[in-house]
This record gives structure tokens, C-alpha cells and sequence, in this order.
């Protein structure tokens, strides 16, 4: 049985669901066989694609967003998050006996350690997904590709089909914690319109040895190519064409977390670019909507938060800012 159901929907995003439990405070050199404190603890939706389906939601796209969560309390806690953005939870599935994914964050300043338990994300099939169903989207976009070794397998074909119906793609990989950055990837590259990494991935992903190589290399392959670079804005790629889009300033006192901050950059992105936005125009609010995300733990809770939501929004509307949030 397909987990998808016929919806007019401006994007459908597969991808993983987890929760995020943030522990600050701790040493970065962790001695065993002793009881360490932290300082706080915050627990939070978690996983790079739920965070990107959660927050682009709430800023007023229709999505769709196909997943699976164990038959736990961690699945019904994450289902709970997702629900509360409005996003379309009817396509998401829970799997009888199984565990849905944690990951345990340890920020230690400007890096941090990450504990994944991948539980149901690496079951996730093409098989699950209905292709016929998946053309009442506008748009389709995969994230943390590498953790989704289950769908490997079907997915060119499934690209090609979307492809087929009109449907725009996008991809991004996130990391590949095996350092291999192949497989199915390189196929998937020449099948998409638009490629969403941050400055590290981009130089994995084409291995090249510089941001300013990898894109000349993807540049030939791939349309459209956002690359998040934190604190420094964002490098728009378009065929010859090269251009930065600064960030807005935000205050260092004023950031708490970064975890996420690329997702909700993507959320940004995405729903202006969907709206007609000029990738430049739509580079500047996911600059924005990343640099929301920074100002409380994890990927979604200043998104979940509408009165920083909303006062952020006002306080920087640009003509980069169109004003997309509920």
C-alpha cells in the first residue's frame, strides 16, 4: 500500500524523520566511566528533511511529505511536530516493530558532535512511494540522500518518471557519513534542476578541491546550484553565471544554535523560488529564513515560535522578504 494520497500540493518531500535531543555544556573530549552534566537540554524535531517539510509549511507552502516513523514514542512525538506545521501528514507511514530515529547533539561552540540512530530511515523504499500520486506535486525535492540507502535502488527511474509528468526536482545530499560520495548520486545529478549543498558537500560531491572548481565542474550538469555558506551568504550558480547573496546581519549574541539552519535556509529558498522568485531573490530569504533558525535550539523551534516567526519576518522585510509565513 502506497503511503501517498492524491493532494494538490507545491512540493512533496521525501525524506527522514527523527527527533534532535541537543545536551550543551558538555566537554568535546568526552573521558568515559564518568557522570558528566550538561548544562540544558532541549529536545526537538530532528532530521533534515522533516526539519525543511516543518518549516517550509509554516511559511505557507503546500506540502506533502512522505516518511516513515517507528511504532514508538519517539514516532508519535515527531508525528505531533509535524502535524502542528500543517503539512500534509497523511503521507507519512509508522512500521510495525520498529524504532523511529534519534540523533543526540553535543554543541560545543561553533562544532559539534552528532549521535545518530538511523532507525526507519534507511527502510524507506521507492516501492513505498506511488509515482502516479506523486505528479499532484508541482515540485519534488530529496534530502540526506545517503541515509536513505533504501531508495537508492529506484530512484532514477522514479526521477525519470517525475521528470516525465512536468514535476521540477531538486536534491540535497547532506553528508555521506561512508566519505564516498558515489553511488546513485552521480546519475541523480544530470536529472535534477536544482542542487542544494552547503560549501563542503559541493566540493565532495564534485570532487574538486575548491568551491570555485566544483561549481565550474556541476555547472555543466546541473541548472541551478545553491550553495549555503553560513555566516557568508549564499554562491547562486546558473549556468556561466556566478553570483554571492549576502546575509543579513545578525547579531553573535544573538545566536543559539545553527543545527538546521541549512534546512530552513532550503525552506526559505524554496518557497519563493516555487512562487517565481528570481534565484536571487529567493537566495536572499533562505538567507533570512536561516538566519531565523539560529536563534533558538534545533532546526525548528524559532520557526514553531510565531511571535519571533512573525516580528523577524517584519522587522527584516526587504524585497528579498515577500512575506511567506502563517
Amino acid at each position: 500500500m502506497s503511503i501517498f494520497a492524491v493532494k494538490p500540493l507545491d512540493v512533496v518531500i521525501a525524506g527522514e524523520t527523527n527527533l534532535d535531543l541537543i545536551l550543551p555544556g558538555l566537554p568535546e573530549a568526552l573521558p568515559v566511566e564518568v557522570e558528566i552534566l550538561a548544562s540544558n537540554f532541549h529536545m526537538t524535531l530532528g532530521g533534515s528533511s522533516s526539519i525543511l517539510a516543518h518549516n517550509l509549511s509554516l511559511l505557507g507552502a503546500r506540502v506533502g511529505f512522505a516518511s516513515l516513523l517507528g511504532d514508538d514514542a519517539m514516532g508519535e512525538i515527531a508525528l505531533t511536530y509535524l502535524a502542528e506545521s500543517g503539512l500534509d501528514t497523511s503521507l507519512i507511514a509508522r512500521r510495525a516493530n520498529t524504532r523511529t530515529g534519534v540523533t543526540v547533539v553535543l554543541p560545543h561552540g561553533a562544532r559539534r558532535h552528532m549521535l545518530t540512530y538511523p532507525g526507519v530511515t534507511e527502510q524507506i523504499a521507492v516501492s513505498d512511494l506511488d509515482p502516479s500520486l506523486l505528479v499532484s506535486a508541482r515540485h519534488f525535492h530529496l534530502s540526506s540522500l545517503f541515509l536513505q540507502t533504501g531508495l537508492h535502488a529506484g530512484l532514477p527511474q522514479l526521477f525519470d518518471h517525475l521528470r516525465r509528468s512536468g514535476l521540477t526536482l531538486s536534491l540535497d545530499t547532506n553528508d555521506d557519513p561512508s566519505g564516498l560520495w558515489s553511488g546513485v548520486l552521480p546519475i541523480l545529478l544530470d536529472k535534477i534542476d536544482l542542487l542544494l549543498p552547503n560549501e563542503v558537500e559541493v566540493q565532495k560531491i564534485a570532487g574538486r578541491p575548491s568551491l570555485e572548481a566544483a561549481l565550474d565542474a556541476l555547472a555543466l550538469r546541473v541548472p541551478l546550484i545553491v550553495v549555503k555558506c553560513g555566516a557568508r551568504g549564499a554562491l547562486v550558480q546558473r549556468g556561466s553565471q556566478r553570483d554571492w547573496v549576502t546575509p543579513i546581519p545578525i547579531d553573535p549574541k544573538d545566536v543559539i544554535d545553527t543545527l538546521g539552519a541549512g534546512d530552513s535556509f532550503n525552506a526559505g529558498f524554496l518557497r519563493a523560488w516555487l512562487d517565481g522568485q528570481d534565484p536571487l531573490r529567493a537566495a536572499a530569504f533562505g538567507n533570512l529564513a536561516g538566519a531565523l533558525s539560529t536563534l533558538r535550539p534545533g532546526g525548528v523551534e524559532a520557526f514553531r515560535d510565531a511571535t519571533l516567526r512573525n516580528s523577524f519576518f517584519s522587522r527584516h522585510q526587504t524585497d528579498a522578504s515577500p512575506g511567506y509565513f502563517r
